[in-house]
């Protein structure tokens, strides 16, 4: 077994649209492209969503890099941090707020479970 895994959007695809009990505006439709799961914990992939705002909270850590669009989190408990094309960011367990695409977008990401 290959210990390396590339990760192009080039995976299993899925398309839906944001569930209604999460949608805060307008009704996005998201696409994931998953490239690498591993023991049902492990998660890498490419990520595409309109525009549009819905709720989150996060029970596993993932990790995001931006490369195209931008999009806007905003935490229950703080400021909107933006995220444009060639940006990366960290969500951690807990993160509770509002996951705003701003700009069509797609992004790459690796989610972990614990």
């Amino acid at each position: 077994m290959t210990k390396l895994h590339a990760v192009r959007g080039e995976g299993a695809t899925e398309t839906a649209p944001i569930a209604a009990d999460r949608l805060v505006e307008s009704a996005p439709v998201a696409t994931t492209r998953l490239d690498y799961e591993r023991d049902g914990k492990s998660y890498a992939g490419e990520w595409s969503a309109g525009i549009g705002a819905w709720r989150v909270e996060y029970e596993e850590y993932e990790f995001c890099h931006v490369l195209e669009g931008m999009c806007e989190l905003v935490p229950d408990n703080g400021d909107a941090q933006r995220y444009k094309a060639g940006d990366s960011f960290v969500i951690e367990p807990g993160f509770k707020g509002i996951w705003r695409v701003l700009a069509p977008m797609k992004k790459r990401f690796f989610i972990r479970y614990d």
